[in-house]
Parts: structure tokens; C-alpha cells; sequence
């Protein structure tokens, strides 16, 4: 195959995503800016604070060898950034037995370590817990600090040659025979290609690009409302979890895992809609109270009374799958908020790929799916 000739690529959105695509973009030779709106560490988006779930159980096999080449990736940062982001905790799954068959056949014929247990048999290692039916544990699922991670990329992609340019907004986009010129408050900036990576402000970015926001599946944003509580003992040994809904438990689905801030709770999925530039940050009282509900009845290595609340933003399709494709000299990934943190640096690599034209977008994650024929997939 020829040498890929090395392109002027603006990224928008310093999130996971974009940090990733930063990063793999420079390290393939590309002349890297990205573009972000806000400061580092900033928390108007979805890719702060200190915990994120990395697991491979998905029912679809795409995500589970995207889960597969993101845990390879994410290791290859800590080796050659010097960062932990990643804790191997493993994970358990537990509620509807079908749900945790349908995980446990895929985990198997990917190849991945795991186990159906009796819940009598899971509390006894997971005391922290009451299991609901059926338990699925995936040794090799844990943590990743979203924190750290997101700036490790960040490091890596200026490390290879990549400007970071916080504090910079983009107006929009306009499509030029010679490239797309990139708006912003001091004037227009023209690069060969251009990676839209900017979660809930994907849309208004690229409303101007004729036929683009057509063919983008509709994202609805919402505020979620996790909590962190305190744990009863040291949390040493704590999973991430997943409680299905659909046997004894039938309220909506339940995550959790450990980290710095305490034992991490919460929905997903039933926050308010927000628009991402106006949202209050103000937690949701009957959300807060339901995990509190929650943590007393499924918990006991927890106190209930101690939920401190916090809100983050979820921005998906109507499928829950992702957006990554390309148009022209413009590659759009949108749609993670939820569930996609685990495998940014798979994403960007995907990107990149896109970017250079040397990958098929899959067609799970095309744009226009949501104007196709049921079944397409």
C-alpha cells in the first residue's frame, strides 16, 4: 500500500473522542489541530470526573472487538505516556437471566474469561452486593478515570506533533473545493479534512454543511443523575456492575463501580432533556431519591443516606449506537455519551482510518441509518 500523504486535520471537541482521534491522527503523520471550546479538565461535557466503566459484555459482537482492541490501546497509552488510567477490578452483570446468557455466549466466543454464578455464590466474593437471579463475572472489565485518561491522550497527541487549543470555540463549518474552512471567533482556517467530535454541540456545528445534518441520526441530549456513596468498608474488590432489569428488579437499569469519589451509582438513561449550552447542573430529586431506594434494598456494603449527587450529559441515537463516518473531507463521531468512554482510543483509531481512507465505516454506525429500511442492520 502507498505511504498515506500526510493532510492538515482539524478535530473538534477535546473530549475522549476527539483526544483519541488527536492522538491517533498525529501518530499517523497528520498536521493536528484540535479545537476545544472550554479549558482542560473542563466539566460541561461528558468525559470528566474520576470513573468510567471498561467492560467487554455487549450483546452485539462490534462491541465487544471494539472493547478488545480499546483495552490493547488503552494499555499501550500507560506504556508510552507513564499514566495509569485503567484499574482491572473485573465486572458483574447480574438480573434477567436472558440478558446474561446472551452477554455470556458472545464473551465466550470472543474468547474472554467468564462465569455464571448462583447469587448465594457471588455474594459470598462480593459481599457488597445482593445479586439478583443470575450473576455474570468478566475478570477482565474494570475502571478507567476519565480524568486522567483524557489528558494522557491529550499529551500523546501534542507529543506527536498535535496543537491543543483550549479556550476555542468553532463557529461552524463551510465546505470549500480546496478543503473545509473552520469559523471561529477570529476568522476561518482552512484544513484538508475535519473530525466533528464535539458530543451535544455535533449538530450546530454542522447544520451549515449541505446534506450532512440530514444524514445525522437524531441525538437527544439529557442530564443524568448519578451519585456516589459511601462504602460501609474500604472498597478493595469492587466490580463494576450492571443490574438488567426483568427479574426480581424491574425498575430502569442500573451501573456502578468504584473509584476515588466513593461507590458510583446510577440510571441510565432517564435524566431530563437539556440543551448542553443552558443546562443548571442541578440534580434531579426523584432521580437522587431512587438510587437511594436502590442502594438500600441491592447495597448493603454502602450507606443509603450518604448519595452525593452529580450530573453528567448523555447524547445518543435512537439505537444507542454510535455516528462514525465520513462525508467528503468531513468525518463526524457522535452518539458515545452513555456508554462509548471505554472505547475512545478504538474510535479514534477507527477514525484515523476514516480520515485516511483506508477503512470501511461499519455500517452499525453509518450516517443516513435512520433513513434506511428496517433491518438494514
Amino acid at each position: 500500500m502507498s505511504p498515506i500523504p500526510s493532510r492538515t486535520v482539524a478535530v473538534i471537541g477535546a473530549g475522549a473522542m476527539g483526544s483519541a482521534a488527536a492522538w491517533q491522527l498525529a501518530g499517523r503523520g497528520h498536521r493536528v489541530v484540535l479545537f476545544e471550546q472550554y479549558g482542560p479538565g473542563h466539566t460541561r461535557g461528558a468525559s470528566h470526573g474520576s470513573s468510567r466503566i471498561f467492560r467487554h459484555a455487549y450483546p452485539v459482537r462490534r462491541y465487544v472487538d471494539l472493547a478488545a482492541r480499546a483495552g490493547r490501546l488503552w494499555r499501550q497509552l500507560e506504556r508510552v505516556d507513564g499514566q495509569q488510567v485503567y484499574a482491572r477490578t473485573g465486572a458483574v452483570d447480574h438480573g434477567d437471566p436472558a440478558a446474561l446468557h446472551v452477554l455470556a455466549q458472545q464473551l465466550g466466543e470472543a474468547g474472554f474469561e467468564h462465569a455464571l454464578l448462583r447469587p448465594s455464590e457471588a455474594e459470598r466474593s462480593w459481599p457488597g452486593f445482593r445479586f439478583d437471579t443470575m450473576v455474570l463475572h468478566h475478570a477482565e472489565a474494570g475502571r478507567l478515570n476519565a480524568d486522567l485518561a483524557v489528558a494522557a491522550m491529550q499529551r500523546r497527541a501534542a507529543a506527536e506533533g498535535a496543537e491543543v487549543w483550549h479556550n476555542s470555540p468553532v463557529a461552524s463549518l463551510r465546505v470549500a473545493p480546496s478543503g473545509v474552512r473552520v469559523l471561529t471567533a477570529s476568522g476561518s482556517i482552512r484544513f484538508d479534512q475535519v473530525v466533528v467530535a464535539a458530543g451535544a454541540w455535533t449538530p450546530q456545528l454542522i447544520e451549515a454543511v449541505p446534506g450532512l445534518a440530514r444524514e445525522l441520526p437524531p441525538l437527544v441530549t439529557t442530564q443524568e443523575q448519578p451519585a456516589h456513596f459511601v462504602p460501609l468498608e474500604t472498597p478493595v474488590g469492587w466490580p463494576s456492575f450492571i443490574h438488567h432489569p426483568g427479574a426480581k428488579y424491574t425498575g430502569p437499569g442500573i451501573y456502578g463501580l468504584s473509584s476515588s469519589d466513593g461507590i458510583k451509582v446510577g440510571e441510565h438513561g432517564t435524566g431530563p432533556r437539556v440543551e448542553p449550552q443552558t443546562r443548571n447542573f442541578l440534580p434531579e430529586p426523584a432521580g437522587v431519591a431512587r438510587l437511594r431506594d436502590y442502594a438500600a434494598q441491592w447495597l448493603p456494603g454502602v450507606d443509603p443516606t450518604s448519595a452525593k449527587p452529580l450530573t453528567c450529559l448523555y447524547t445518543t441515537t435512537p439505537d444507542q449506537n454510535f455516528v462514525i463516518d465520513r462525508r467528503g473531507p468531513i468525518t463526524v463521531a457522535a452518539g458515545f455519551s452513555g456508554h462509548g468512554f471505554k472505547f475512545a482510543p478504538a474510535i479514534g483509531e477507527l477514525v484515523a482510518g476514516l480520515v485516511n481512507g483506508t477503512v470501511e465505516p461499519p455500517q452499525l454506525f453509518a450516517l443516513g441509518r435512520h433513513r434506511q429500511p428496517v433491518g438494514i442492520r
